[in-house]
């Protein structure tokens, strides 16, 4: 069982605390339902609640419209490595204890994941301190409480990485027979001035709307953006793609000037849907 790493910190130790916010926030997405039923994988950003959670809130909102929630019975969360604990790609098997409830692995599916690539392995210690893929879960707990998870933390987030991990997602798909989604855990650009983040970060967000993943990840490169999840991204991407996916849709962009009221150095956020 791993522990809650963050709560108290990123978002509410109080479960009643904790729910307020999450059902109040998604409550408040606006979004044009019949334009995302059919997604297949979804952004989210990962800082504390109180300054990007009502931006995943669109993101969870999305999910709560999917034409086969019902049916959904894995989500696979992908988040960024922040503590360089931990190998390339790293696959929890242990259960998540969160406020909520406990959050259960699919370890058949997980299993499948670390057995389709030699850059993926299992690894508790990427995850022990990691809050890339924790603050994600409250948020699909409230919209889907029924689902299994596959976590998953990139300390490798190069192309190659990315494509393994894509390849190994659907070998999983298919060898477990599992009905998925997958959530990539990402902000966007840091500590630059919301002007120049949103200029760089539109130019991204263009190259995800038609699911160009080496277009975007060589914007990431070229406008020296600090989207700190662009390969969680670029697998969630490249997962859709394979789908059937045509288009990547902005649901939410904002900044934590939002909150702070400083926009000189922000962190942006973006919640995102490929259907």
């Amino acid at each position: 069982m791993r522990s809650e790493a963050v709560a108290g910190s990123f978002y509410p130790e109080s479960k009643k605390e904790l729910r307020a916010f999450v059902e109040n926030s998604i409550g408040k997405a606006d979004i044009d339902e019949d334009s995302i039923k059919n997604a297949y994988s979804y952004v989210a950003p990962h800082a504390g609640y109180i300054y990007s959670g009502n931006t995943a809130a669109f993101t969870y909102k999305a999910l709560s419209f999917r034409s086969n929630l019902k049916d959904l019975e894995t989500v696979v969360v992908i988040g960024p490595n922040h503590t360089d604990y931990g190998t390339a790609i790293s696959v929890s098997l242990n259960d998540w204890k969160t406020p909520f409830q406990i959050a259960r692995n699919d370890r058949d599916f997980s299993s499948a994941l670390a057995e389709s690539s030699g850059l993926i392995q299992i690894d508790e210690s990427a995850h022990k301190f990691e809050h890339s893929v924790e603050v994600q879960l409250p948020f699909i707990q409230s919209v889907a409480p029924h689902v299994k998870f596959a976590f998953v933390c990139m300390g490798d987030q190069g192309e190659e990485a990315s494509n393994a991990l894509f390849k190994a997602i659907l070998k999983a798909e298919s060898a477990t027979g599992r009905k998925i989604a997958v959530i990539a855990s990402s902000d966007l650009n840091h500590y630059e001035s919301s002007k120049i983040a949103a200029s760089k970060d539109m130019k991204i967000i263009e190259a995800l709307a038609k699911l160009d993943s080496k277009r975007f990840n060589k914007l990431i490169d070229e406008l020296n953006d600090s989207a700190c999840g662009y390969g969680p991204i670029t697998t969630a991407m490249l997962y859709a793609g394979s789908k059937g996916a045509r288009e990547g849709i902005l649901l939410k962009y904002s900044n934590s000037g939002d909150t702070t009221g400083d926009y000189s150095s922000v962190v942006a956020y973006a919640s995102l849907a490929f259907v």
